[in-house]
């Protein structure tokens, strides 16, 4: 090592978390080309010919009995370099420890390069004291476990995310056209579609999702005022849906339920409720008439299936022990549902005729005139009320195919142990937004679809990446599930402490950090690294549009007129 290189220094403290340097001239000391810093690293030598990697959190100057400043560092240990392999954990210092040195990027580079097999390495950051040395992460122990990437505004959140997915569909083991990889991007502010030109791109003009694969706590919450709690109309929705399900379906009847994903035809299911609604009691019979093409009909002598038909009457009677009346508030409701054009993507015609297996291929990337590794769904143009249902449906339809193709698997392998060989990483760009910790109705159903996940899709190949700039207002049970982190620049105190609380404490005072990051510096931590690191994220190759608008650079030029009438013909569509 160059003179320049070596530190004079004395060891003289060693605690399990802390090792003080001191040192004096630390001016004269040169580290990669720069001055020695904050987040540099030592390697200290100890009696055992091992050598210890410690990283400066901070230092303090001392002035002795001289007049002369000495400098007292206090570094965190990272763990001890034996000949090529790095030990993470620094507790095991033999007694006197030697010199402390500036490290060299050589013994910095074995820290990340000797204990992640080269198969499995996967870059797409450097360490930002140190822009030379890369930082892998195990690619497998990243995307088998669920990720969380949080970071303010212009942090580089969405930088990352796309650079990460872009280094995913890029590894390949052969020659061939697509590698195996499936990325399915939650895309809330229309941002993504540049940054991957070849993906499979569905927004509110293409997407289509049949309203009858929705489960019975996304029926509800789509029809039901369900923060007035209505009984009556659960129970008469249910009735209708179920009976109508029984009406189409060929398998048993018995077995139909109210959860099971088979076709029910939506307007009929008004029909029947209309025509609940305007029942009345034949009192000397007790019986509930209808009238049919001008025939009087008995329920129990025709069957409910008549109820279906628009063509069908009440008798007089009276509205004793009937429904007769209760439901205009919920037809209204419903109706207004049904009619609405924002809602076509799923409730329309088309979200009738369209199949199980269609849906899944489109979902997964599997249509044949576009195959692709990752489909982006543009939500910017999803009407508020109905986004949770949305991102509940679409994510629950890929945690259910991930259980029932491992089950396949399974079978076909005669195996217990056979596993998903078609994995999924699903990304939730600001994640708060559809799985925050509220307890209002109107989330419901997508927190507890990704909360499923979170907690079992693991084991099914259906794994997370959570973007959030307020993660404080995540659901807990999410963030507690993440296994690596990437903490970039947070600003609200309360995102800071709560990030701070889900983060090992063997971050000593690194996390200290988040507040003052430069936007593309972050945090790294989790199983898939080696050890914690402040990293610089590399840039994607076609930036995500998350571009900020100039408002005093166009405030500033002559004024532009607006077309109002195609603005309108947009706004109606």
């Amino acid at each position: 090592m160059d003179d320049e290189n070596k530190l004079q220094a004395e060891v003289i403290s060693v605690y399990p978390d802390k090792i003080e340097v001191l040192i004096d001239k630390i001016e004269d000391y040169k580290y990669a080309d720069n001055s020695l810093k904050v987040g540099s690293y030592l390697q200290i030598y100890d009696n055992e010919n091992s050598i210890i990697i410690a990283v400066i959190e901070n230092f303090s100057i001392i002035v002795n009995e001289k007049g002369d400043k000495l400098y007292k560092l206090q570094s965190r240990p990272l763990g001890i370099l034996k000949g090529d392999n790095f030990i993470r954990g620094g507790d095991s210092i033999a007694i006197p420890p030697k010199t402390a040195e500036i490290a060299t990027e050589e013994s910095v580079k074995k820290i990340y390069m000797s204990n992640i097999e080269e198969k499995n390495k996967f870059v797409f950051s450097r360490l930002a004291n140190l822009n030379n040395i890369l930082v892998p992460v195990d690619g497998n122990k990243f995307f088998n476990k669920h990720i969380a990437i949080v970071g303010s505004t212009g942090s580089g959140k969405s930088n990352t995310i796309a650079k990460i997915i872009q280094k995913a569909v890029e590894e390949k083991n052969g020659d061939y056209n697509l590698n195996n990889s499936h990325v399915i991007i939650f895309d809330i502010h229309s941002e993504y579609k540049k940054a991957f030109p070849n993906a499979t791109y569905i927004d509110i003009n293409s997407l289509n999702l049949p309203y009858w694969l929705l489960n019975s706590e996304e029926l509800e919450e789509l029809f039901i005022d369900t923060e007035a709690n209505d009984y009556n109309q659960r129970n008469i929705l249910k009735e209708a849906i179920v009976k109508n399900k029984k009406f189409y379906s060929v398998e048993e009847k018995d077995k139909i339920h109210y959860d099971m994903p088979v076709f029910f035809d939506i307007n009929e299911v008004v029909t029947y409720i209309e025509n609940r609604n305007n029942e009345k009691n034949n009192k000397e019979l007790n019986k509930v008439e209808w009238i049919d093409d001008g025939t009087k009909i008995h329920l129990e002598e025709k069957g409910e299936d008549i109820l279906f038909k628009k063509n069908v009457q009440a008798c007089n009677g009276t509205t004793t022990n009937t429904q007769n009346g209760r439901f205009i508030n919920f037809l209204n409701r419903l109706e207004n549902k049904i009619n609405d054009k924002r809602y076509n993507f799923l409730l329309g015609e088309k979200s009738k005729s369209i199949s199980f297996e269609e849906t899944l291929k489109n979902l997964l990337g599997y249509k044949e005139e576009n195959e692709s590794n990752v489909i982006i769904f543009d939500l910017s143009g999803i009407p508020f009320e109905v986004l949770s249902i949305t991102v509940s449906l679409i994510s629950r339809i890929i945690f259910e195919y991930g259980y029932y193709y491992k089950r396949l698997k399974e079978i076909e392998n005669s195996s217990d142990t056979a596993s998903n060989d078609v994995p999924v990483l699903l990304v939730y760009e600001e994640a708060h937004k559809y799985v925050p910790k509220s307890d209002l109705s109107k989330f419901r159903a997508s927190r507890n679809s990704i909360e499923r996940i979170a907690k079992e899709g693991r084991k099914y190949g259906v794994t997370l990446l959570l973007s959030s700039q307020r993660p404080s207002e995540i659901s807990e049970t999410i963030f507690s599930q993440c296994n690596n982190f990437i903490a970039m620049r947070l600003t609200n105190p309360n995102d800071q402490n709560y990030v701070k609380k889900l983060l090992p404490d063997v971050m000593g005072g690194m996390i200290d950090k988040i507040q003052s990051l430069q936007a593309g510096e972050a945090l790294i931590i989790g199983d898939s690294i080696v050890v914690p690191s402040l990293v610089k994220i590399e840039e994607c190759i076609n930036k995500p549009s998350s571009v900020d608008i100039p408002y005093f650079d166009l405030w500033k030029e002559k004024w532009k007129n607006i077309d109002f009438k195609k603005l309108e013909k947009e706004w109606h569509k």
